[in-house]
């Protein structure tokens, strides 16, 4: 009896550590006693993140690629869905689709790689191969003949470019989104916070046609360098996983961060990105400064970063250039492929 209550015990601590892995930096869960249940009783547990190839990825893409980081140390079957009709019902024309969706299934493996995730481990699935299915597309007339144009006008307002007269792909949208929890096989659906509404709507739903309705995982949107979302709709908020050097430092030196504040983009990105980078693999944050202005500092842990910043022992340049090299050093490996440039001026029209 002994042997088998410290086997339990043992059992009871990984799946804890699982679940922190899981749900650490997240914003909001819905179904955490779901989820920790799912983690002690199945054996295969399974999660989605899904992407629209619609504007270039920027750096805040990190995030959620660190987010699915944890989720395959935390043993999860991860499936990333590069979402290229719902793209298509937020406007993103189709001429241009497939040029966007080339781009972003050879970029976010490279993003991946570049902060040490293996992608082999990872499962890609292009939106249409499963979304044209005839079954598919039954359960989605299935669902369109339950929901209100209310309930879905709702979902879908912080995600599709709605307008005041909207479309109907946009509000065929969430409906999709709510059905790709199924037929990914997910028992975890991932995704922001602007996704809210749309993992509600989910939840409801999908059982009204016979599927069980699946744990919500949110993540923060991180404010853009401007003081609003990062964003690839808002110019000078992001940074474009294809910019050059010298524009990473002159956009990291054109954002706000008023010395003492830290309520800005760049210190967002230090604790949600770098600095969890940083922590996983032991290795300090440095900012590099003149002696005369105190000599080099090293921080391991973002709390002194944050303690410093806002004691106005640290001065905001110094913390721009060293947020700046480290984004760099990121995105170094990603400017040096060549086949990424020519997908990336074929589907952008920019070089």
């Amino acid at each position: 009896m002994k042997k088998s209550s410290k086997v339990k015990g043992e059992y009871e601590m990984a799946t804890g550590q699982r679940f922190f892995l899981i749900t650490r930096n997240l914003q909001e869960i819905i179904g955490a006693d779901e989820l920790k249940s799912l983690l002690v009783e199945k054996k295969e547990v399974s999660v989605y993140w899904g992407t629209m190839p619609t504007g270039s990825p920027h750096v805040s893409y990190l995030y959620p690629l660190l987010k699915i980081a944890d989720f395959l140390k935390a043993g999860l079957k991860v499936k990333i869905l590069i979402a290229d009709l719902h793209a298509a019902l937020d406007g993103v024309s189709w001429e241009i689709l497939d040029k966007r969706q080339a781009y972003y299934e050879l970029l976010i493996p490279l993003m991946l790689q570049s902060v040490g995730v293996d992608t082999k481990k990872l499962e890609f699935v292009k939106g249409s191969k499963m979304q044209m299915k005839p079954e598919y597309f039954r359960d989605l007339l299935k669902l369109s003949t339950l929901t209100t144009v209310h309930d879905a006008t709702r979902a879908a307002s912080e995600v599709v470019k709605l307008g005041d007269n909207p479309k109907l792909g946009g509000i065929l949208y969430p409906l999709m989104q709510a059905l790709d929890e199924e037929y990914l096989g997910a028992d975890i659906q991932f995704g922001g916070t602007d996704q809210r509404k749309i993992f509600v709507y989910a939840r409801e739903y999908l059982p009204k046609i016979g599927y069980k309705s699946r744990v919500e995982l949110m993540n923060y949107i991180l404010p853009g360098l401007i003081g609003q979302k990062m964003s690839s709709s808002v110019p000078g908020s992001k940074i474009d996983m294809l910019e050059s050097a010298e524009d990473v430092q002159k956009k990291i030196n054109n954002s706000l961060c008023a010395e003492g504040d830290i309520n800005n983009g760049l210190m967002a990105f230090c604790k949600y990105v770098l600095f969890v980078l940083k922590e996983d693999k032991k290795h300090p944050f440095v900012v590099e400064r003149p002696v005369k202005f105190g000599g080099p500092i090293t921080y391991k842990k973002y709390e002194d970063l944050e303690k410093d910043f806002s004691g106005r022992k640290l001065h905001p340049m110094d913390l721009k250039s060293a947020v700046a090299k480290e984004i760099n050093a990121i995105l170094e490996p990603l400017r040096e492929n060549a086949k990424l440039r020519i997908l990336y001026e074929e589907a952008y029209g920019k070089k």
